[in-house]
């Protein structure tokens, strides 16, 4: 059940990847210029951009919205709205019908893509969290690599359906999330924080059924354990955002500053206008729409090795090794297209399918696993935030790029580069290894939080004694719970 859950939440991030993918091939498409009247740069800049806007709206709502009806019930509301938004994408008659469909599909977006990494952290075990977070992502890049392939062969279609069938299939897609959605378990921890105790150690029951006898008890009780030491330390009025700031800014930095060197390290440049790149380093239409889709099988299968990887090697290696490649590749993208010789489209191909693999087995899957070092009371909140940062940079990135495709040409492959080399450094700078550490035990890497920082309170020796006064009180809860 773990397994095939989180596989079906992947659905969630597969229609976030093709959203994100489809516009790629749409934007080239003959009949699509022709029936918007030519649109100029700015225009598709826009087309493909408002997505971002969306999403971020509603990202910053997930912290709210998931704390309140729970993590299943969000991921439903943001599957039906995806399939209004594709609707009006795929029936859109004028520009400005299709921008209000791609708005509508990134408030949908903005919530999947928040909630669904909240909800696969919180039903993971610590040994297969990360390799669990890595099957997600790569739904997303086998969404992404969906939608360049549908591209690909509705271009061959000479009407409006070689543009239209595209957007029409991410309505179908939201709408087998939405039935599916309805089968799927509540996420344990937001069960056991809202005091449906019962209800949580059946999920956990059911998705440790596989485990060693016991598995599922001493993970109720670690994690009633946490809530309830949590509401001693931490009542309603700490769980701000305010207090957030304040207590766990440090772990803020890391999960936001993750998801802005993604973007800024340029996926988007290649994922959003890949054709364009191909065009512009001299491919022709058809072509370029080939070789797209060739470089998203490569991507794709690029998200495997994560898969054995993510909980052995740790978090830090791949992010480093990954930046490295990435920023390898994008300032040999940029010479090759400086020199602008015969064999310069030969060499873009390649070293965009190297920073593709580079991406997707390192910044694609890893900062989207970041919201685990968030603790629960303010786990949802923080995720929103960063997700929220995801989409203004992507939002940037996707307005700026095909402006400055003209304007800096080999230049911007030669920016993104640079960024790739500096996020190397900051990850080795300041981020930790959380691998295989319990959700519960991130304090003790952090030492943030007011029952292990040594606040005055706690070197107080009375309070230490009622401390553990709490704690007995705590325990026997827990045994009442068991």
């Amino acid at each position: 059940l773990l397994y095939f859950t989180s596989a079906f939440v992947s659905l969630g991030v597969f229609v976030f990847g093709y959203d994100q993918g489809v516009m790629s091939g749409i934007i080239t498409e003959r009949s699509f210029v022709q029936f918007f009247d030519d649109p100029t740069k700015a225009q598709i800049g826009t087309m493909v951009a408002i997505l971002e806007l969306g999403a971020l709206a509603s990202s910053l709502s997930v912290g709210r919205v998931g704390d309140l009806i729970g993590r299943k019930k969000t991921i439903l509301v943001g599957a039906a709205v995806f399939v209004v938004g594709g609707f009006l994408q795929s029936f859109s008659g004028k520009m400005f019908v299709l921008i209000i469909g791609r708005i509508i599909s990134g408030i949908a977006i903005g919530l999947l893509s928040a909630i669904v990494p909240i909800y696969q952290t919180e039903i993971s075990p610590p040994a297969s969290r990360g390799r669990l977070g890595c099957i997600q992502w790569t739904g997303n890049i086998f969404g992404y690599t969906a939608s360049v392939w549908v591209d690909y062969w509705c271009s061959f279609a000479t009407n409006q359906f070689s543009w239209r069938t595209p957007l029409f299939i991410q309505s179908l897609l939201g709408l087998a999330l939405f039935v599916g959605g309805f089968f799927i378990v509540e996420s344990p921890r937001w069960l056991l924080e809202n005091n449906k105790d019962a209800q949580g150690f059946e999920v956990l029951n059911l998705l440790f059924a596989d485990s060693p006898q016991g598995t599922a008890k001493n993970e109720f009780e670690i994690i009633k354990s946490s809530v309830i030491s949590e509401r001693l330390s931490a009542p309603p009025e700490t769980r701000t955002y305010k207090v957030m700031f304040k207590r766990y800014w440090y772990r803020l930095l890391i999960a936001c500053s993750a998801q802005m060197w993604a973007q800024i390290n340029g996926i988007n440049v290649i994922c959003y206008y890949a054709p364009m790149l191909f065009e512009q380093a001299g491919f022709k239409n058809k072509a370029a729409l080939l070789v797209t889709g060739l470089n998203a099988l490569v991507y794709l299968a690029s998200t495997v090795p994560p898969w054995f990887l993510v909980d052995k090697w740790g978090r830090k290696p791949i992010l480093m090794s990954g930046g490295l490649v990435m920023g390898v590749s994008l300032l040999t993208i940029s010479y090759a297209m400086w020199l602008d010789k015969s064999f310069t489209p030969a060499v873009v191909a390649v070293f965009v399918f190297v920073f593709n693999a580079g991406f997707g087995y390192s910044w694609g899957p890893i900062p989207w696993l970041m919201c685990e070092i968030l603790p629960l009371q303010i786990r949802a909140k923080g995720a929103s935030l960063s997700t929220a940062t995801n989409w203004v940079f992507n939002y940037l990135v996707g307005q700026m790029t095909p402006i400055l495709q003209v304007k800096m040409r080999w230049g911007l492959y030669f920016m993104h580069g640079t960024f790739c080399i500096c996020s190397v450094i900051f990850v080795y700078r300041f981020f930790p290894e959380t691998r295989g550490v319990e959700l519960e035990e991130m304090d003790k890497i952090f030492n943030d939080n007011p029952d292990t920082n040594g606040s005055k309170e706690h070197q107080d020796a009375d309070d230490d004694d009622d401390d553990d006064d709490d704690e007995d009180d705590a325990y026997d809860e827990v045994r009442r719970h068991r």
